[in-house]
């Protein structure tokens, strides 16, 4: 038999978001609490699921009602939170909210909700698996709330983290224009994207004005894209998504994101991208590619649709 302890430590090396799961009681008041054991199950039919102590206050209430709704938090709830994971008299008065389409409370500003009837309870253990199948949900495309290790994270911190080196650090774009992607000469007879080395000190603003002077457009950057090591090169690349504005490039050329000369760009890493980007971009669900030249892992970020 495993530590209890340890292994709590060992399931929290996970990477989680954050989320808030709540439902009305039998004289309709709402309750709600946090938690991070939350997954998607299903697409057809719509079904998620979330689990809980049965030493939990709310045991007898979630597991005998009609549904139950999950609010996954944005990266600036951490108030929130903190408000439902405590004894807090009234938690509800701390966050705007309002019933879902199903009768769970849903709250205003969250990265993503969802309004489930239930679908199951299963066992299991010192807890039960709720199963809700969606019968309302909304996506507002910002960034969730994480946490780990008992501590929370958000990509915004963690990006201006990287930022902050010096060491090796290149930046780069997909820079795209009404269904078109920028490419750029490599300097060996192909195409690549358009990269510009970091200095310390140096933000975002220097991505964006290497391709105001190389290129002749202006660059508004968006959301992290891929991060990752050159481990034959060496040095560190983040890219970025961005959007270009009107104009006839200077220097490059635009593609369709759909068709673009995979095979007259020489790195793999940057052929990696230029095909994900194609790829993803049909659904208009976008992820953040984290590893090396060669392997790694995409993590799904949520994309207004």
């Amino acid at each position: 038999m495993p530590d209890a302890r340890a292994l709590r430590d060992a399931f929290g090396a996970f990477l989680t978001g954050v989320t808030v799961v709540t439902t009305v009681d039998d004289a309709g008041a709402p309750i709600g609490f946090t938690a991070n054991s939350f997954t998607s199950v299903s697409l057809d039919p719509p079904l998620l699921l979330v689990c809980l102590a049965k030493t939990s206050r709310n045991y007898a209430t979630l597991t005998t009602a009609k549904g139950f709704g999950v609010n996954i938090l944005a990266e600036d709830q951490k108030d929130v939170s903190n408000t439902f994971a405590r004894p807090v008299e009234d938690r509800f008065a701390a966050v705007d909210w309002q019933p879902g389409p199903h009768g769970s409370p849903v709250f205003a500003d969250v990265a993503a909700w969802f309004d489930c009837a239930t679908h199951d309870v299963v066992d299991a253990g010192d807890h039960v698996i709720l199963i809700g199948r969606v019968e309302g949900f909304d996506n507002s495309g910002k960034t969730g709330l994480g946490y780990a290790r008992g501590g929370y994270f958000t990509p915004a911190l963690a990006e201006k983290s990287l930022l902050a080196s010096a060491e090796s650090l290149r930046l780069g774009a997909v820079a795209v224009r009404d269904g078109e992607i920028l490419l750029v000469e490599d300097g060996k007879g192909g195409w690549t994207l358009p990269f510009v080395d970091k200095a310390e000190g140096d933000g975002l603003e220097i991505l964006e004005g290497h391709i105001a002077q190389t290129v002749g457009l202006t660059l508004t950057t968006g959301l992290l894209y891929s991060v990752y090591e050159d481990t034959k090169a060496g040095g560190q690349h983040v890219v970025y998504r961005g959007e270009l504005a009107a104009g006839t490039p200077q220097s490059g050329r635009f593609f369709p994101v759909q068709s673009p000369p995979v095979d007259e760009i020489a790195d793999s890493a940057v052929r990696d991208i230029v095909k994900r980007y194609g790829a993803e971009s049909m659904l208009g669900n976008f992820g953040v590619y984290f590893g090396n030249q060669e392997k790694g892992r995409v993590h799904a970020v949520a994309a207004k649709g």
